[in-house]
Formats: structure tokens, sequence, C-alpha cells
């Protein structure tokens, strides 16, 4: 397909896989340490550098439209996520890193397994792709942590506040293990999964694109608030805290701690930006332009006891969860499902980032056999993940197929079918041509 698009051969591939959060969603933009696996499902890319300083683009799928571009003036649309621009945020990071004006071009032609807006992190694993393919035409090097904090952060020019989890088990994921991700400093360790057990990925069919919402940048911008606060009400210097981590270290308590502390500070009725500039002692015109980002400056509520809630409650389950594995006792199995059922629930209704689909979804999972299953990703929509014992897995795969596939209108394109089993898959790499 590449020769018969640009007339030649590629000269090397990049492969960057997507991924499944086990547990631990929306925690990582807050600072909290995050568990997820690569899939084996991945972005494939085959590059051409040539002599102009043209970027050409193409996919396998019909549905993404070419796209050509010159090499030195990457912009960026951010009111429009289409799927070149994700490449162009990896290239660009890269670019910007290293202070390169006049870059060579390439001839790239993109492929993928990862079902789009399904909350398995095709749009970061396209970033990454996208930064160690440039990486890898300039000549240069880079640790996967600094591979992984490019992207992070370039992956923002199209408007997502991510936290930095997708990215960083893009780069560092390895086979047969899960990963805890901590953040500032970056680091990896990992999480050996009980051997009797499963993991079972299944798409509700129904499409989330985060840069295409709003949901997810308030909900960044909810937390930021609670943070703020938080520091405010234990007479912490608030203006400089973004993350909920940070009010947590410089209190120097427990999760638990931190729990009763939201519960001291902080009431369950929503707030209004008036009522949290007298919190914080701001004008309105301060809160718009020093804290609120430009897409969340008409949000008229902000519910921060909930939100914060749910960060603390689930940093605490990332830990119990990493603890149980390395313990390994007997009934490993069961009380992993039980911190997953907890962590949807949490995600349903603190965090209001489900939906009517993945509800029914986590429900019939937990019906044919799943000790646990929960929303995986931002959520409205995509993927959930199910721990099931190996032995159920046959009857399992079957019965969920029959139930909720066999008659939801939207599920009835094959290619939106996603139910399998995974393993942990590794990172990302480099195929050079022989």
């Amino acid at each position: 397909m590449f020769n018969s698009k640009f007339g030649s051969i590629p000269k090397f591939y990049v492969r960057a896989p997507g991924r499944v959060n086990i547990i631990g969603e929306h925690i990582d933009y807050c600072g909290y340490s995050v568990l997820p696996m690569a899939v084996e499902q991945d972005m494939l890319i085959a590059v051409e550098p040539v002599k102009t300083h043209t970027l050409k683009l193409a996919n396998t799928n019909p549905l993404y439209p070419d796209f050509t571009t010159s090499a030195s003036n990457i912009q960026i649309d951010k009111t429009k996520p289409l799927w070149h621009n994700y490449f162009l945020c990896g290239f660009k990071g890269i670019q910007e890193h290293f202070g390169l004006s006049n870059l060579t071009g390439m001839n790239c032609l993109v492929d993928g397994n990862i079902p789009p807006s399904s909350g398995l992190s095709s749009s970061s694993a396209l970033v990454c792709c996208a930064g160690l393919v440039t990486l890898t035409v300039l000549g240069m090097n880079l640790s996967k942590v600094e591979l992984a904090e490019i992207c992070a952060k370039s992956e923002r020019y199209i408007g997502t506040e991510g936290g930095g989890m997708d990215q960083s088990i893009s780069f560092l994921a390895e086979e047969g293990t899960a990963k805890l991700i901590e953040f500032s400093p970056l680091r990896a360790t990992n999480v050996k999964l009980p051997s009797g057990a499963v993991f079972v990925i299944a798409n509700s069919c129904v499409e989330m694109n985060k840069a295409a919402t709003s949901h997810y940048n308030i909900r960044v911008m909810e937390c930021r608030l609670a943070a703020k606060l938080l520091a405010k009400y234990k007479n912490l210097q608030w203006d400089k805290v973004l993350r909920l981590e940070e009010v947590q270290a410089k209190l120097g308590v427990s999760l638990e701690e931190m729990l009763l502390v939201t519960e001291d500070a902080l009431h369950s009725e929503p707030y209004s930006p008036e009522e949290i500039c007298r919190c914080l002692g701001i004008s309105l015109e301060e809160l718009r332009t020093q804290i609120l980002s430009p897409n969340t400056q008409d949000v008229l509520i902000f519910k921060l006891y909930q939100r914060a809630k749910h960060v603390f409650s689930e940093a605490a389950r990332v830990l119990q969860f990493k603890k149980i594995c390395e313990e390994a006792p007997d009934n490993t199995v069961q009380l992993l499902g039980e911190l997953m059922n907890q962590s949807h629930v949490s995600c349903r209704d603190m965090y209001e980032c489900s939906c009517p689909e993945l509800d029914q979804l986590v429900d019939i999972c937990r019906k044919f056999g799943a000790l646990g299953s929960r929303l995986t990703g931002a959520g409205w929509g995509g993927c959930t993940v199910s721990i099931v014992s190996a032995d159920k897995l046959p009857s399992f795969l079957e019965n969920v197929h029959k139930a909720y596939y066999q008659r939801s209108d939207d599920c009835l394109a094959p290619e939106k079918q996603s139910l399998f089993a995974t393993k942990p898959g590794g990172g990302a790499l480099v195929f050079l041509e022989a």
C-alpha cells in the first residue's frame, strides 16, 4: 500500500501500543500513580525520509483522508481533532524539544488496530508513534522517559489536558507485566498480575473523543479548583497549587486523611464561579484569566467535593491493588475484582464519567462471571475492563457477546464488536529494514 501511495518503499517502521488502564482513572493529571498495561493492539507507521521539506501523511483506513503540509510550518487545529493532527502533535513535540526549524520531510503511511474513541488510547499511541518516527528520522537519541514526557506535553497542542499515563505506558511497557506509573519524576515499576486471571476488554460502541468534548477538561479544572480550595482551607499557598497530590504532599498526611479534610473543607452542593471567588478572595476576572482554561471559562457549576473524593479514594485503590498483587493472597483475584467494582461506582457516581451503555455492559460482565468490571479510559463511552478467572473465559466471552452485542443496534457493525482477552504487551519499537 505504501508503494501504491508514494511509488517507493519505506525505510523503517515504528509501532506504539494502545493501553488499558486496569485501575486509577482520572487521577494521573492530579499527580497520582496509575496502573495500566499495554495491549497487543497498536499503531504502526511506515516511513520514508525525503529530501523535500514536505510531510505527506496517508492512512490505510479510507475513512481518514490523506494530508500534506510543510514540515517547517506545523499548524494544529484545536477546533477539529482530525486524525493527522495527532501525528502533528508528536512531530511538533520533537521539533520543539530540539529547537529545530528546518525539518526534513517524510512520507508516512499509518495503520492501526486500536478501536478509535474507545478509551484504549489510540490517539496517544499515534502521538507517541509520530514522536518516535520524527526522532528516528532526525537520527537523535532520547530515553524512553524523556520521549514519554515530550509526547505527553505535545498532545496538549490538540487541547486535551491529559496527565501523561497513556504516553508513559506506550513507551515504558514490557511484555508480561502491568506497570505502576508514578509522576514527577516519571518512573514505572513492574506489577505482576495473578496467573489464574485474564483481563477482558469490551467496547460499549459509544465513541467518545476527549478533544472534541469539554467533559474531560472540565473535570481537570474541577480537580484544580478543589486543590486550591483545600490548600486555602489549610492555610497553604493556594495560588501555587495545581494538583490534589500537591496538597497531600504539603500536608504530609495519608489519602484517608485527605478524604476527611475534603469532608470538612468542601460541601457537596455544586460551586458557582462567584462562590469560588469568595472562597479564594479573588475577582471573577482573575478566576477566568488566571485559573480557568479557555474552554472552561463559561462553565456555571463546578462539583469540587465529588471530584476530590473520587481522586483520593481512587489513588488509594491503586496502591491497594499493587499491594494485593505483591502479597498474592489466596483470594487475590476476588480482592482485585472488588477494587475494580469500587472504582466503577466512584467513576459513575462521584466523577460522573460513565454512561448508561457502560453501566449496562459492566452489569452484564459481572452477571456472566467477571469478578470485577469497570469503565476504562476517560469514560463517557469507550470500553470496560473486567477481571475473569482463566477457566471461565470461553463461556464469559460467549455470554457477554450474546447479551450485549447481538441486541444493541449501535454494535451491529462487526468492527465495533471489540470483545477480547488481553495480556500485557510490549512498548514502542522501531523496526529497521534489513
